[in-house]
């Protein structure tokens, strides 16, 4: 793994923004073709997945801050300069930001547009777990296992360990949520369903790594802060299917023909 792909000049390539950046144009690209395959502004789709990328990486920001709020007391700079994001972060602020432009700017379905976003924003996610290997972060804990993952010197894991490569577990498992997500919306039967099935998974997903992490972060007891917000998000994946199952009011997927060709 190499944390700089390359350089010219004073210009240098980080692998991790890289990895980031392929993530989101796939994501986006994939975000549009399937907009106008399910009836939905493509314009609209665009201007969401802006909204999640840029509120995302704020809210990451903001609960690396919180999380690492000692340090940022004593040295603020050296917090927000550095390359420190908590993903949960940027998923729930993302999500409230995309609830505030669909329900009160533009009047639009916010479950339709969610449906639509979730797998793309989980193979985004998937390109940025790829970055984090790259770069050595969020690297998992030490292991005489054959798979583990002996990181260089430069990276953010230390060097000389062997270690379990959490970073790839996730990306293959973001990956894995993408594609159960595009086949299930051929099935899903309410509006809605596709934005629970991510919430379910995404939250025992990453409930699991967390055990395999060398976590430095915070947390409440025999829990990390991740673990706790994958609570929240399996909690809310529940009530959302129950609520589709149970009310009357849930709109009903009425493209029925048109869903088997969503892939792009």
């Amino acid at each position: 793994m190499r944390v700089d792909l390359f350089s010219i000049g004073n210009f240098t390539v980080h692998t991790y923004g890289l990895m980031i950046a392929i993530g989101i144009i796939l994501a986006v690209i994939i975000a549009m073709k399937r907009a106008d395959k399910l009836e939905l502004e493509g314009e609209e789709a665009l201007n969401l997945a802006i909204i999640c990328v840029v509120i995302g990486f704020l809210g990451a920001k903001i609960l690396f801050v919180l999380e690492n709020f000692r340090s940022f007391l004593e040295s603020p700079m050296s917090v927000l300069g550095s390359s420190g994001f908590v993903v949960y972060g940027g998923i729930v602020i993302g999500i409230l930001a995309v609830f505030i432009y669909c329900r009160f700017i533009k009047k639009i379905s916010f479950f339709r547009y969610t449906d639509l976003l979730f797998p793309s924003v989980a193979l985004a996610q998937a390109f940025g777990r790829l970055g984090c290997f790259f770069a050595g972060c969020c690297y998992g804990k030490e292991t005489d296992a054959w798979w583990g993952v002996v990181f260089p010197e430069g990276s953010f894991a230390p060097a000389g360990a062997a270690l379990i490569p959490t970073q790839l577990i996730s990306s293959a498992g973001d990956f894995a949520i993408c594609v159960i997500l595009l086949l299930y919306s051929r099935r899903a039967k309410k509006v809605g369903d596709v934005s629970a099935m991510y919430l379910l998974l995404y939250g025992i997903g990453r409930f699991c790594v967390e055990i395999l992490r060398e976590n430095t972060q915070g947390g409440v007891g025999i829990f990390t802060t991740a673990q706790l917000f994958s609570f929240v998000f399996v909690g809310a994946a529940i009530l959302l299917f129950l609520r589709n199952r149970r009310s009357r009011n849930v709109e009903d997927y009425d493209y029925r023909e048109k869903v088997y060709s969503i892939w792009l």
